[in-house]
């Protein structure tokens, strides 16, 4: 079955589909702006299999696009609105895309920089639901289409190297939807507040999830005020909620998200990274009706890998529980072999929803998806019961002192200040220690947070050789376009900190009280 379809096939027609700047959709509706677009590119004269990517920011025209592209066989190719012009452009070259369906700002953007053979289909928003509106819709029949072609070419989010294309297949999708629900109690009475841009996996399984659950999608457009997203929670009567640690980070500590009342809220998925066991106990005493999902995923798996239970949220903190229905988890030693309760592997996994590879590098695929399976590059430990806990990415441990430090425990113990709204630990080049661990924090608006209590309460948290060297507090910390944060701009940034306070000062650090770079070192 064509993915569309199968998404798009148990969805009552009257049920609302998506709730976008102020106006409410149903599924006829969305099933006739699928019939528009599909119009409009089959002009274009488009085969089976060729690419094409969507960058609009989410939306009726989004999701509409998708599920028209997709009915005709196409590969969809996700670009964040947030990228560059010339970094779309090098993307639309290097996956071969032979048209653009666009949001009318990205337009602008885009006229002057793409190849004339590269058509734009533009957004017309007003021409998506023709008036007066039809009484229902026949779709034309979706083009058929092999389970094991590409449905998707996703960018991988590139936190800690460089953005691969993963081939997403339409069995992945399918697959990955199914698992999903198996766990997820998705009904059509749901109403989920979308904050994680559709360009994003897991963001992406939203909208896979309720549209096959005939659910509804309240989009709201960005989390620079955290305050409005829980008015909007509110006014909407959203029962579920989606995000990755910043957005929570935000959520519990800039705005009444942690004192509000919200008796609609049921469901609360988090992914993305890990959420500081602090954050996930301060969230459970603030929306108590609420369901909380601890999940763990890749955009190899195309979006889900694990989840934990919400009754044992208590027992198992820090755990991203087990294996989805369909997925195989496993950590494994060097050799292959599963790790005892307590040793530290690699999380592997198989199943019907790890992707073929990716886009053009065998090298890269052969390394990451040996035999069909996903090496996920997180090293994690199990407990006697199978329930696994990741200590860190690979490429994030810290190396100092002969110690291997996980920069997730450093910034997990920070989280415990209530102060604290997001915190990104990372090893600095160090001439003695070999690196140096350096701690970067965002606080919260009007706190008065010092580096000598961060690192007070660390010493007391921590063992000595874990205990940053150097606190910084920034505004922000750098994130990609799906909220996580970039470690190697993180370090960059300490780097060029550190540059512009030996330059103002002679000894690389500042004071936390007066200094520019607001950083302290600790001795």
């Amino acid at each position: 079955m064509n993915t569309a379809d199968f998404l798009l096939e148990l969805a009552p027609e009257d049920s609302i589909a998506l709730a976008e700047a102020g106006r409410e959709y149903t599924f006829q509706e969305l099933r006739v702006s699928v019939s528009v677009l599909a119009g409009r590119l089959s002009v274009l004269g488009l085969s089976p299999g060729a690419p094409i990517g969507i960058m609009a920011p989410n939306g009726l025209f989004w999701a509409s696009a998708y599920l028209a592209a997709l009915r005709m066989g196409l590969v969809v190719v996700p670009l964040a609105v947030t990228l560059p012009t010339d970094e779309v452009v090098a993307r639309v070259r290097w996956v071969g895309a032979d048209a653009l369906l666009v949001g009318r700002p990205q337009a602008e953007a885009l006229r002057l920089s793409l190849p004339r053979s590269v058509p734009l289909v533009v957004e017309r928003k007003e021409r998506l639901i023709p008036q007066p509106r039809s009484a229902s819709v026949e779709l034309a029949e979706a083009i058929e289409v092999d389970p094991d072609h590409d449905a998707l070419y996703m960018f991988t989010s590139g936190t800690t190297g460089d953005p691969r294309a993963v081939r997403i297949t339409h069995r992945n999708i399918q697959a990955n939807t199914t698992s999903i629900l198996g766990y997820l109690d998705v009904a059509p009475a749901d109403r989920m507040l979308v904050v994680l841009p559709f360009t994003y996996v897991f963001g992406l399984s939203l909208l896979h999830t309720h549209l096959r659950a005939g659910a509804a999608m309240v989009i709201q457009p960005q989390m620079v005020f955290p305050q409005a997203v829980v008015d909007r929670m509110a006014s909407a009567r959203c029962t579920g909620l989606a995000g990755v640690p910043s957005t929570f980070g935000m959520l519990l500590r800039n705005s009444t998200f942690g004192t509000a009342t919200l008796p609609s809220l049921r469901t609360v998925q988090q992914a993305g990274g890990r959420l500081a066991p602090a954050l996930v106990e301060q969230m459970m005493h603030a929306q108590p009706q609420a369901k909380i999902f601890v999940m763990y995923g890749a955009t190899e798996a195309t979006a889900r890998l694990s989840y934990l239970p919400p009754d044992e949220l208590t027992r198992r903190p820090g755990s991203i529980g087990r294996g989805i229905p369909g997925v195989d988890l496993r950590v494994l030693d060097g050799d292959g072999v599963p790790v005892g309760p307590g040793e530290i592997g690699e999380i592997w996994a198989s199943g019907a929803n790890i992707s073929p590879g990716y886009l053009d590098a065998p090298e890269a695929t052969a390394r990451k998806m040996p035999g069909g399976m996903l090496r996920t590059g997180d090293l994690a430990k199990v407990d006697e019961d199978g329930y696994i806990y990741v200590v860190d990415r690979a490429e994030d441990f810290i190396k100092s002192w002969g110690h291997r430090i996980a920069s997730q425990e450093v910034e997990s113990a920070a989280l415990e200040l209530p102060d604290v709204v997001a915190a990104a630990a990372v090893g600095l080049p160090d001439d003695a220690a070999g690196e140096r661990v350096e701690l970067v924090i965002v606080s919260r608006r009007g706190s008065e947070l010092r580096g000598v209590d961060v690192i007070a309460h660390c010493r007391k948290r921590l063992s000595k050789h874990m205990v940053p060297e150097v606190v910084r507090f920034v505004d922000a910390l750098p994130l990609n376009a799906n909220g996580k944060v970039i470690k190697r701009d993180v370090r960059a940034m300490c780097l060029r900190l550190a540059q512009d306070a030996a330059g103002e000062q002679g000894d690389g650090f500042g004071d936390a009280d007066d200094a520019g770079c607001e950083g302290i070192k600790v001795g």
